[in-house]
């Protein structure tokens, strides 16, 4: 039976180290198959290696640049192709003779009596001067041709014949008309008069831009541009020990490590090179869990924060195999700044600035890119958490992101300076990469409460939300139980301030104290600072009293889990009176039953005892407030002994004994709370009599 429940209880344990495994497995699955290059070089850097000769033959690479030049003077030379098309010129004649002999027969013979003696000589000279004009093709020009300077050259393609032609010998339809215009009248005929309208309305294109061939002649000539600008010998020197990579040898060494991976890479090498990462990626991941265990032992114990914590890796590691499978595409473009921002929103900034470490080694390996981008990126991070970015302040806010893209911009130009020597060489397609990744690092603000929501976490985001005095549990507290509200205003103002001096996080001890005893809008005149008149407490027992007064901790929580407060809000309601009794009530009862065996349970609080820094002060805040309420004109001595008092006593009663919070943090919270119970209580310098002088 034992066995079992060992069993059962390290189950959850087990299943965190599956999850861990499975995320081993995913990005181990997402690097390169191919064996990665053993040397880093860069272009007007030394070579830091030994002499390096070439193990096989390979060909120069050219330079990409290059290689696009001479693809864009193709373009800008190639001459498109034009195509006469025969069906057009037969279906216009033949709509010609058409026309011909209907407007033939609708004439009279005294209005044009030469064209009705000798009809056949007029349509023959029409059909004659139409084809001559088809004949040469009658252009339709292309959009993207028409405004090409009138030099430009285009491929008539008339039949299995092709003839160069520049636009200003190309006929269009106006042109064709105004041909027809100055033709007529210089015929032999003596009406030429009767053909113009005919001729001009049988005129239409006849020659279009072929898209289909054009484009497939200029894949073949962009096809044709050489790739490679000499070759290297095996056992050729490629570069000398300390030598300096000019633009030439970075060639060969570029060119040298792309032929590398296809010689070295086969299927036992893959195999090889998986295993490689798979071991990278577990000792990269391994050492962020042990960290997460022994430095975030609040993440690493619930399954759903640890969850969370390692979403990011994937998510980013995936983002970044996407990014690197388009070719359009960079990874600088992916906006690593926004897991420090978000996860500093939930939790501390040494997590924060850990996660984005691991996430920029894994992103590193998955990545084309080199140092650069390791380097760049983890500067970015550090600036995020040195700029307290503040996803409330939208200034603040703004202000990281521009910090962000200056360190992007910055850095960037300082390693472009260290390889080409120049500004004039900075690639700024790069800048405008980093640009978009500063401006999508605004993503965190959405993608905070989104996942605060789908995880169960409270962000800062909402704790500001909850602090509105018109949120519903907070109106029902000023309307029922007023007193209770100011006295939770002096406690938010005290544990606010506190948690301050020792590095807690303020905004949320504040909160919580606004909610802390909002169950006692039930039965509000039970508590001494709603009353107003005589107390309630004098009509019942002692034992009925107290459990009225200890039911404000178990009906505060059901009402913040109906108006569903956070769990780490609700956390608070349940420890901050932690295990203590209520002393008043428990006193009067043994004092009036003597004989009688108390059971000190029925007296105390359920619990349990505050363990976070801010449950603690909190429970501090709580009490010190409450009790020097009592106090009637208080000195300051009396004041700081009541205080100095009631958190001995707290740790006599074994309260603090799970809390967070050292004995150095517990010295400057009480140092706070004097100073601002002093203010609160307007407590002055009691100043000795004055002694009378003797006469």
């Amino acid at each position: 039976m034992s066995a079992w429940k060992s069993t059962i209880e390290g189950l959850p344990t087990l299943v965190k180290y599956l999850m861990v495994a499975g995320v081993v497995a995913i990005i181990s699955f997402l690097f390169p198959n191919n064996v990665k290059f053993k040397y880093e070089f860069d272009k007007g850097q030394r070579w830091r290696y030994e002499d390096l000769r070439a193990p096989f033959d390979f060909a120069i690479l050219k330079p990409e640049q290059e290689i696009e030049e001479e693809r864009a003077r193709i373009r800008d030379n190639f001459s498109p192709y034009y195509e006469v098309l025969p069906s057009i010129t037969e279906e216009q004649i033949a709509g010609f003779q058409q026309r011909f002999d209907a407007q033939l027969s609708e004439v009279k013979a005294e209005q044009f009596p030469d064209v009705t003696k000798h009809p056949d000589d007029y349509r023959s000279f029409g059909k004659t001067l139409l084809q001559g004009l088809y004949d040469s093709g009658i252009t339709e020009l292309a959009p993207v041709h028409k405004d090409k300077p009138n030099d430009f050259v285009v491929n008539v393609l008339q039949g299995n014949t092709t003839h160069p032609q520049t636009l200003e010998n190309l006929t269009t339809v106006p042109e064709a008309a105004a041909s027809l215009a100055e033709s007529l009248p210089y015929s032999k005929l003596a009406e030429s008069d009767f053909l113009y309208g005919l001729l001009e309305a049988s005129i239409a294109p006849n020659m279009f831009f072929n898209d289909t061939l054009s484009e497939r002649l200029l894949s073949e000539e962009l096809s044709q541009v050489g790739l490679y600008r000499g070759r290297v010998s095996k056992g050729d020197l490629i570069v000398t020990e300390n030598g300096y990579i000019t633009e030439e040898i970075y060639l060969k060494l570029a060119s040298f490590k792309s032929k590398y991976r296809e010689e070295v890479t086969d299927e036992q090498s893959y195999t090889g090179v998986l295993a490689g990462y798979a071991l990278l990626t577990t000792l990269i991941i391994g050492i962020f869990l042990l960290y997460v265990r022994l430095y975030a032992q609040a993440v690493f114990s619930r399954f759903n924060k640890l969850v969370f914590i390692m979403l990011w890796l994937v998510a980013f590691s995936y983002l970044v195999y996407a990014v690197e499978q388009v070719a359009l595409l960079s990874t600088y473009m992916i906006p690593f700044c926004i897991v420090p921002i978000v996860i500093k929103n939930f939790y501390d900034e040494q997590l924060a600035l850990f996660t984005h470490l691991v996430v920029i080694l894994l992103a590193s390996f998955l990545s084309s890119l080199g140092y650069e981008f390791t380097f760049l990126q983890i500067l970015a991070g550090i600036v995020v958490l040195l700029s307290d970015v503040d996803t409330r302040d939208w200034t603040r806010f703004f202000y990281s992101i521009l910090y962000i893209f200056v360190v992007y911009f910055l850095g960037y130009a300082g390693l472009s300076l260290i390889q080409e020597g120049s500004y004039e060489d900075i690639d700024l397609s790069v800048l405008s990469w980093l640009g978009i990744s500063a401006f999508m690092t605004l993503l965190a603000y959405p993608l905070i409460p989104l996942l605060e929501r789908f995880f169960g976490f409270t962000s800062a985001i909402s704790l500001v939300e909850l602090s509105d005095m018109n949120r519903p549990l907070l109106r029902q507290l000023a309307n029922k139980a007023p007193g209770t509200l100011q006295h939770s205003l002096q406690v938010a103002n005290l544990s606010e301030e506190a948690a301050r001096a020792v590095g807690a996080n303020h905004l949320l001890v504040k909160v919580a104290a606004l909610y802390h005893d909002v169950g006692k809008t039930l039965q509000p005149d039970f508590f001494i600072e709603n009353q107003s008149v005589k107390s309630p407490h004098l009509n019942i027992s002692d034992k009925e009293s107290a459990k009225i007064i200890i039911s404000h901790v178990p009906e505060g929580v059901k009402m913040a889990k109906k108006a569903r407060l956070p769990n780490l809000l609700i956390d608070f309601i349940k420890s901050h009176h932690g295990t203590t009794r209520v002393e008043y009530f428990y006193r009067n009862y043994i004092k009036d039953h003597p004989e009688e065996e108390v059971d000190e349970q029925e007296f105390r609080y359920p619990g349990p005892k505050p363990v976070t820094k801010e449950e603690t002060i909190l429970m501090l805040a709580d009490s010190i407030e409450a009790a020097c309420k009592s106090l009637k004109n208080p000195t300051e001595a009396a004041l700081l002994e009541l205080i100095d008092k009631i958190i001995t006593g707290k740790i006599a009663m074994g309260q603090l004994e799970d809390s967070e919070l050292t004995f150095s943090e517990l010295e400057t919270c009480k140092t706070v709370f004097q100073q601002l119970m002093r203010s609160v209580h307007h407590v002055r310098i009691e100043y000795p009599e004055e002694e009378k002088s003797e006469e």
